[in-house]
């Protein structure tokens, strides 16, 4: 038989002879804003609505979308999904909790979770981020990162 992998290069880890277990993962991120920004989403004044809102639910489908996203990632029936934020004077932290039974990991589901929630609000508050150029000088996404994984019943 031939080996398809030495034909191409680029294949997706074989993942058949694996148990499914449940596995967790925790990814964190931040996204840095003025406090002026801070101030209105703490007061529900932005135009668009509320930011962590349709952060949570851009969270929960990113997750869901991540074999869509990134191109080796497999296709894994998730569980749950759980997206928290924390917001600071300065700051917005995104966390997002993925569980599922599988054959493999959901740390990149977690961390899709996190890179969208943020993506969101920047794009929700970026009307009171830019400068009088229409840059964003002191806007940043930042530290996403998995900060817990856990592989059976740990």
């Amino acid at each position: 038989m031939v080996d398809l992998t030495k034909i191409n290069p680029y294949s997706m880890v074989d993942i058949t002879e694996k148990k499914a277990v449940p596995r967790t993962a925790e990814a964190i991120g931040r996204i840095t804003l003025m406090k002026k920004t801070i101030k209105a989403i703490k007061k529900g004044k932005v135009k668009k609505g509320d930011p962590l809102a349709v952060a949570e639910i851009a969270c929960i489908q990113a997750v869901k979308r991540t074999p869509d996203l990134i191109p080796m990632c497999h296709n894994i029936p998730i569980d749950a999904v759980d997206a928290n934020f924390e917001v600071g004077d300065d700051y917005v932290e995104a966390r997002c909790r993925v569980s599922a039974t599988y054959k493999t990991g959901v740390e990149m589901e977690a961390l899709t979770g996190v890179s969208a929630a943020l993506l969101t609000i920047w794009d929700m508050v970026k009307y009171l981020e830019k400068d009088e150029c229409g840059q964003y000088p002191s806007t940043t996404i930042s530290d996403i990162k998995v900060i817990e994984k856990r592989k059976g019943q740990s």
